[in-house]
Formats: C-alpha cells, sequence, structure tokens
C-alpha cells in the first residue's frame, strides 16, 4: 500500500503541473492566434450580419449588447472572435457552442476542430474531443497545433502511447517553432 502511495502522490502531482503548464501554452496561443480565422475565406459563405428586430441601418455602432443575439451572427470572423473570447475568460460551454457553429460553416477547417477540441476537453467532454481532434487531423494531417492538442488530452487522459505519437507528429512538422518546442517539452515529460 505505502509503495503505490509513493508512486500515485507525485504522479497525481506530475499530472497536476503538467495539465496547468499546457493550459498556460494553449491558452496563450488562442488569446495571440484569436484573428487567425478571418483569413481562411476560401472555404467559408460571404460574411453577412442580420440585424436585430427594430433596427433598418446597417450601422453597428446603434447596436448594444443588450439588443445583441447570438443567433443573430452569421459573419464566421466574428463568431470565431467571440468563441475565443469566451475560451479565454474560461467560459467553455460557450466556447464550444459557437465553435460548433464556425464548423458547421467552415467543416474543412481544421484549426476549428483544434480549438473544438480543447474547449470539449476543458468541459470534461474528453471522448468527444479525442473525436473532434482526429476528425481534424484527418482533414489537415500538416496541421502541427491539432498534433499538439490531440497529444496533450491523450497525456490528460492517460493514453501515453497515443500522446506520444501525436507529440512525436506535431516535433516533426517543425521542432524549432513554440509549437515544436512544446510537443519536445510534452515528449520529455512523459512517463
Amino acid at each position: 500500500m505505502a509503495r503505490n502511495l509513493k508512486f500515485w502522490i507525485p504522479m497525481t502531482v506530475f499530472q497536476i503541473a503538467f495539465g496547468l503548464t499546457i493550459f498556460t501554452i494553449t491558452r496563450q496561443y488562442y488569446i495571440q492566434d484569436s484573428g487567425n480565422f478571418s483569413n481562411d475565406t476560401t472555404e467559408m459563405r460571404q460574411p453577412s450580419f442580420v440585424w436585430p428586430d427594430g433596427y433598418t441601418e446597417t450601422n453597428p455602432a446603434q447596436l448594444n449588447s443588450s439588443t445583441f443575439s447570438q443567433s443573430t451572427i452569421e459573419s464566421p470572423a466574428e463568431i470565431s472572435r467571440q468563441a475565443d473570447e469566451f475560451f479565454s475568460g474560461k467560459q467553455y460551454e460557450e466556447a464550444a457552442q459557437l465553435y460548433e457553429q464556425l464548423l458547421l460553416m467552415s467543416p474543412n477547417n481544421a484549426e476549428t476542430y483544434n480549438n473544438l477540441g480543447i474547449t470539449l476537453h476543458y468541459i470534461g467532454r474528453s471522448s468527444d474531443a479525442l473525436r473532434r481532434l482526429n476528425e481534424g487531423v484527418a482533414i489537415d494531417p500538416t496541421n502541427q497545433r491539432i498534433w499538439l492538442t490531440l497529444g496533450f488530452v491523450n497525456s490528460q487522459l492517460g493514453a501515453t502511447g497515443q500522446a506520444r505519437a501525436a507529440l512525436t507528429t506535431a516535433a516533426s512538422i517543425n521542432a524549432e517553432n513554440e509549437i515544436g518546442k512544446s510537443a519536445t517539452k510534452m515528449l520529455a515529460n512523459l512517463p
């Protein structure tokens, strides 16, 4: 019994520290990269906006937050911005809903699969997270960020083999950039 405790107590401390480190790394990425979705217009329909009832002019300055409804948003760039804002504010349920909406608009965007995957993991829906991350990998196997996230989620779930495979792929795409360095560091910390 004492031998088991000597193993599990440090392992638990390591997992918590590891999880907080990865959260910090990935959170910073999402904050810095919140505008990148709007650059991918090849697979999105043209942005449009449906104004709430009672507004006939097309001046966004006339709208205030009390009249604005998420259901009226149709611009992928605005949905992405709001989803990232919810994610940054740890409002993961709201962020997940918006990322799902983005996938309906642009089903071939691996970054959205990545964002949705990590968000689902943070709200405790890790099996859904893995499914979405694997769908994103299938769409764009060269997306380094999604491999990093897939490795992180697998490591958090104790699937060391899958975590190692995903992180190795992330590091092999480009070991010199921030994502590759994070993957290499995470690999070194795997049991």
